[in-house]
């Protein structure tokens, strides 16, 4: 396997399996981006270890002779401090493993647990995450855990002939129930803001972790939301006022989706999510320069179809093709074309042909048409402004290099006037 020189206080091991749902090639990209979890998380990854099995072994995951393999590795280089798997682990899987390697044992969802904790700002994102957090350690409480912090204290908790393991999960329900109590308080002021923001037309940024929503959102709105090349780099929902020519809107920078995301952070979140339920169009963010786009694409297609169940009005936006690369095929070869000798060319005019007008291909960090995306936009929040507000119909196109400044008191009433 591949060595992965670098120094870092943790060092960590990931692993992964080859299954007949999951290829090599898809494997091998999972762990890619597990190990970029893992760096987003402040780890430093390794060593790769990868096996063929039919379907994860339920006692130790993987096979005992590639975990007799592991144990060997981490033996022989002290610096580790962790391994990491990339799917979700049993509580009987992670005492198995502990057991044996004797070393800090995590798995896909824990460490994406991890980085939301880290990520969170606000207290609504802060009391999601817990409560994912609480909701994921439930199912694998064992004997050797028993280091939970007791806010209604321990003494008079545990009943006649309770067990340790009984007070844990009880303590652990208490917690859970209290911080869907909590979200419910803060929910229902959330849902009287969105009712205070009027009739104002609602666009939500969406796409894959990573794929530049942050950046964009900072590019329209002329703000300063968080942006960095590291998974999950936004977790709190942004809501910013923008005018386009003469149109005011409301643009939402959401959370960023990924492949095998984990249950109990969608039920934590379905509250934040309510930013995009509750949105008139949908501006889909892709990182076009991804070699896997199109999975990432179909994972956010198929996320946003069941938090909405219904199909929403959409632009799709190729992004960071400032960034794209491929391998043109020389004319002698005869295998079949990949996504890798695709050139941005072909792919532009596959999917333009696919989507039609609602498609472009961008750089927000070189602001490469940009101007096309603000056109657009502009066409799509006027069709919807008009059919809100009739009255309005006079609206005249306007060149969106020339723009106003347009008082707040008037966007708040809705009044737009004619440029």
């Amino acid at each position: 396997m591949d060595e992965i020189s670098s120094i870092h206080i943790e060092q960590a091991i990931l692993v992964g399996l080859i299954t007949q749902d999951q290829n090599e090639k898809k494997a091998k990209e999972y762990l890619d981006e597990l190990a970029f979890l893992a760096e987003t998380a402040g780890a430093t990854p390794i060593r790769k270890f990868m096996q063929h099995l039919a379907f994860p072994n339920p006692k130790t995951f993987v096979g005992e002779g590639k975990l007799e393999e592991i144990k060997q590795y981490v033996i022989e280089h002290e610096t580790v401090t962790m391994i990491i798997f990339d799917d979700e682990l049993t509580s009987v899987q992670l005492r198995n493993i502990e057991r044996l390697l004797e070393i800090k044992v995590l798995d896909r969802t824990n460490l994406i647990l991890d980085i939301f904790a880290k990520r969170a700002q606000s207290a609504h994102a802060k009391i999601q995450v817990e409560l994912a957090q609480y909701q994921y350690l439930l199912p694998r409480l064992t004997r050797l855990w028993t280091h939970l912090e007791r806010q209604k204290g321990g003494i008079g908790m545990r009943g006649p002939g309770e067990t340790q393991i009984e007070t844990d999960r009880r303590i652990i329900l208490s917690k859970i129930s209290l911080l869907k109590e909590h979200l419910k308080h803060i929910d229902k002021q959330k849902k009287t803001q969105r009712k205070n923001r009027g009739k104002v037309v609602r666009v939500a940024l969406v796409g894959y972790t990573n794929a530049g929503k942050s950046t964009l959102m900072n590019l329209l709105s002329k703000s300063d939301v968080f942006a960095e090349n590291k998974l999950f780099a936004t977790l709190d929902t942004t809501v910013r006022k923008v005018i386009l020519g003469n149109l005011p809107f409301l643009l939402t920078d959401t959370v960023g989706f990924i492949r095998k995301l984990p249950h109990h952070l969608v039920e934590s979140f379905k509250s934040t999510l309510d930013e995009v339920r509750e949105a008139d169009l949908l501006v889909h963010i892709v990182d076009i320069s991804h070699p896997n786009f199109e999975e990432q694409f179909e994972v956010v297609t198929k996320t946003l179809l069941e938090i909405n169940n219904e199909e929403k009005p959409t632009i799709v936006v190729f992004n960071k093709i400032d960034a794209f690369t491929y391998l043109p095929k020389a004319p002698d070869d005869l295998s079949p074309i990949v996504p890798d000798n695709i050139s941005l060319e072909e792919l532009e005019q596959t999917w333009m042909s696919k989507i039609h007008d609602d498609c472009l291909f961008i750089s927000a960090k070189e602001k490469l048409h940009i101007n096309t995306l603000k056109d657009i936009l502009y066409k799509r929040i006027r069709e919807i402004h008009i059919t809100r507000f009739p009255y309005n119909d006079f609206l005249f196109p306007v060149d969106l290099d020339e723009k106003d400044d347009i008082d707040e008191n008037i966007i708040e009433n809705n009044i737009i006037p004619v440029k």
